[in-house]
C-alpha cells in the first residue's frame, strides 16, 4: 500500500494463489481513515469490516 504521497506504507508478499482481498485486512489495521483501491478487491464483508474499524473504502470505476 501507498499513502497519498507515493510513500510505501505497507508490504505483504502472498502465495500466487491466495485471494487478493484476504491479506488487505491485516494491512490495514493501521490505516487511519482512508483506503482507496480498485473494485477488484471489493466483498461485502471486507467493506463492513473496513467500516468497523473506521476506514472508508473508496474505489475508482472498474
Amino acid at each position: 500500500m501507498i499513502n497519498d504521497q507515493s510513500g510505501i506504507i505497507s508490504v505483504k508478499v502472498t502465495k500466487d494463489n491466495l485471494d487478493d482481498k484476504k491479506p488487505v485486512s491485516e494491512m490495514v489495521e493501521e490505516l487511519w481513515r482512508c483506503l482507496y483501491e480498485d473494485k477488484g478487491y471489493i466483498s461485502n464483508p471486507l467493506k463492513r469490516e473496513l467500516a468497523d474499524r473506521g476506514v472508508t473504502l473508496r474505489t475508482g470505476v472498474k
